[in-house]
């Protein structure tokens, strides 16, 4: 958002409020005590879209989380999309232009890279692997055989998807399409 930090009220009573990140204030408006949040500015932000230009432009739609602040937070933006389009295509809908591309610093193309959550109408979430992830992880070793087997061993994204299987990733891919009502940008 471009400020150094934000007030609340949430964490007043809590021991968040005493950590270096959180200082206590008082609100110049009313003289109520609030915390300031300071703000954080990550190094790299890792972002999966629907579909970007080359230049970074981003379509998204769907639930955004804090993906616009995160992008306009971070020193360097890193996108993976689900496709790469033409700059024609992001400037025919700017309004699913969610990320600029001048925060953005490189483009990936890397369909199911939110694996295994959710990219609205590329991909659905896989219950099952949060399942899995929590079943196999108890235990310090099952973490770490989690690990090996799901993160070490495999050498990129391509590897990963193969070792989930065909079968299931098909299954993830959302059947049929619903479209939302057309629009007009006439004026």
């Amino acid at each position: 958002m471009g400020v150094p930090f934000l007030p609340t009220r949430t964490i007043k009573g809590s021991d968040f409020a005493r950590h270096e990140q959180h200082k206590r204030i008082h609100c110049p408006f009313s003289d109520e005590e609030l915390i300031a949040v300071r703000a954080i500015q990550p190094d790299v932000a890792i972002l999966h879209v629907q579909r970007a230009d080359a230049q970074g432009n981003a379509h998204v739609w769907g639930n955004f989380g804090v993906m616009r602040e995160a992008a306009m937070a971070a020193k360097k933006v890193i996108l993976t999309c689900e496709e790469i389009v033409e700059h024609q295509v992001i400037l025919s809908d700017p309004n699913r232009n969610m990320i600029p591309g001048f925060v953005v610093s490189s483009v990936v193309h890397e369909p199911f890279g939110s694996y295994p959550s959710p990219t609205q109408g590329y991909a659905r979430r896989d219950d099952d692997c949060y399942f899995d992830y929590h079943k196999a992880t108890r235990s310090r070793q099952g973490f770490e055989q989690w690990l090996r087997e799901w993160v070490l061993d495999a050498p990129d994204h391509r590897s990963f998807l193969n070792h989930l299987g065909q079968e299931r990733v098909e299954k993830l891919k959302p059947q049929g399409s619903l479209f939302a009502a057309p629009v007009s940008f006439s004026y």
